[in-house]
């Protein structure tokens, strides 16, 4: 059963039983209210949470729980001669989990017949073929050992569903029940769905949590296993990027160095762009403009936030990067070869940025108490100074907040810099030559068929782990900065 029928059915039991556990009060105090010690919803709200809590709990652990437990049931049956030399068992089971997913897109497509799917008497070499020709990702002939794992896992899965899909409904209706069971006049109601109402609130701040839990483990057990097949010393000091997908194990350079500076440079050169001009703007628009201005400016400036990232690579694509051409290629200085470099991609992202910084850092100056600004007049300043000597130095921790949340923006772009720089790894000072960036080669690394028991795969999450790292890393320092400066006005 899918799952949007599960919370539907789920939602109808709450429902039914929010109504009869209200009934339900009302009869116990014969239809007078005023007996009752809560008012008539929060027994029905009573009911509704006990029917949906527990039963979405045991949905979502099962849901965590059971893919753990079925590929540590099928990586049992996989012989030792299924796992190449230069992979390991977590991998191939990878491969034989996008293998069952691509029997369930045949499945759905109608490609293959759900007997045939299952059946022990599939040939691995026409199932690969009609994998291939449904859209599934299959990044190799599959072999016996992993469609037979695959369709045990299949099998397991459905099974598991079906036990889930009774559990969670029979759970449901035992909630119910006892919520109407508990709505009698002298029941707390009120306080019993205040409590459940305060753990759902913790429970929700905890996804967040929860949720960077998961990508950061996600990006560790893959970056082990690439560090399994690849030399750790070769990939954070290596020079070269120059990956090969001919086989598994071949002679790939998979060097992060020009990687990481492709995506400073780049990184430096739009906030070299976009920290003057957006915290100019702020200036003006805080301390200068009129209110008209303002309520004109303001809302053009961050239309610019709305701009999808594809646009301003396509601007970086046929607007600034012939412009440039134009001026720094041969008919002008001589020194740009193509209109793909560092400074078509760094200029085009300067731009895009201009109003993180300068919308946060406006809101971060009109935060400034007006009596510092009052002070500093009575005291005989002018209002440059003003601005320069007590309006910055207050606003300075804010600001610096926005100038790393438009670097982290930076670093995490990827369209602008595939279109505007290029995909030429390497270590130049030069910003009118071709350049990428980490984010640019995991898109590349991960497009295609890509092969996950291979390095050149999952190098992809050792970049997103460096990645990952380098962002903490400024985060950090934007805390230290920011609880330096501000003791000064605290």
């Amino acid at each position: 059963m899918p799952i949007i029928w599960l919370v539907l059915i789920v939602a109808a039991i709450a429902g039914a039983g929010y109504v009869a556990g209200r009934a339900r009060a009302m009869r116990s105090v014969e239809g007078d209210h005023r007996k009752l010690h809560s008012l008539p919803s929060y027994y029905g709200w009573n009911v509704a949470l006990k029917a949906i809590v527990p039963a979405f709990i045991l949905a979502v652990a099962w849901l965590l729980i059971q893919p753990l437990v079925v590929s540590s049931s099928v990586s049992g049956m996989l012989p030792e001669g299924a796992i190449p030399e230069n992979s390991s068992r977590g991998l191939i089971m990878a491969e034989v989990r996008r293998a069952a997913d691509g029997l369930d897109m045949a499945v759905e497509t109608g490609s293959i017949s759900p007997e045939d799917a299952r059946s022990d008497a599939a040939e691995a070499a026409e199932i690969s073929q009609v994998l291939k020709d449904s859209g599934a990702v299959v990044t190799s002939e599959l072999t016996e050992p992993i469609l037979r794992a695959a369709q045990r896992y299949r099998a397991l899965n459905a099974t598991g569903h079906l036990l889930m899909t009774g559990l969670v409904i029979l759970l449901s209706v035992i909630g119910a029940l006892w919520g109407i069971r508990e709505s009698r006049g002298d029941f707390r109601a009120r306080n019993t769905v205040e409590n459940g109402l305060r753990s759902l609130l913790i429970g929700a701040a905890s996804i967040a949590i929860l949720t960077t839990l998961g990508i950061v483990l996600s990006l560790v057990f893959n970056t082990i296993e690439f560090f399994r097949l690849y030399p750790a010393a070769d990939f954070f000091f290596g020079t070269e990027w120059a990956p090969s997908f001919s086989g598994r194990g071949g002679s790939s350079e998979l060097g992060v160095l020009p990687l990481l500076w492709g995506t400073f440079y780049v990184s430096i050169v739009a906030l070299a762009v976009a920290v003057p001009i957006g915290l100019f703007a702020a200036i003006y628009l805080s301390e200068y403009a009129s209110k008209r201005v303002r309520s004109v400016a303001k809302p053009l400036l961050e239309v610019l936030a709305g701009i999808p990232t594809i646009v301003y690579g396509l601007f970086a694509l046929l607007t600034v990067g012939p412009l440039l051409l134009e001026i720094f290629g041969k008919d002008g200085l001589g020194w740009m070869q193509a209109g793909t470099a560092v400074m078509t991609a760094g200029l085009v992202m300067g731009i895009m940025l201009i109003p993180f910084v300068s919308s946060l850092s406006d809101d971060i100056i009109n935060a400034v108490p007006q009596a510092m600004r009052d002070g500093s007049y009575g005291l005989g300043a002018t209002q440059s100074e003003t601005i320069r000597q007590v309006v910055l130095p207050a606003a300075l921790p804010g600001i610096v907040g926005a100038i790393l949340l438009a670097a982290s923006r930076a670093i995490g772009e990827t369209m602008i810099v595939v279109l505007g720089a290029g995909a030429a790894a390497r270590l130049s000072l030069n910003p009118f030559e071709a350049m990428t960036t980490v984010t640019a080669k995991i898109v590349s690394q991960l497009t295609g068929d890509a092969d996950f028991a291979s390095p050149e795969a999952l190098v992809a999450f050792a970049l997103g782990m460096t990645l990952f790292v380098i962002t903490l890393g400024l985060n950090v320092l934007a805390l230290f900065i920011v609880r330096k400066y501000r003791e000064q006005y605290e």
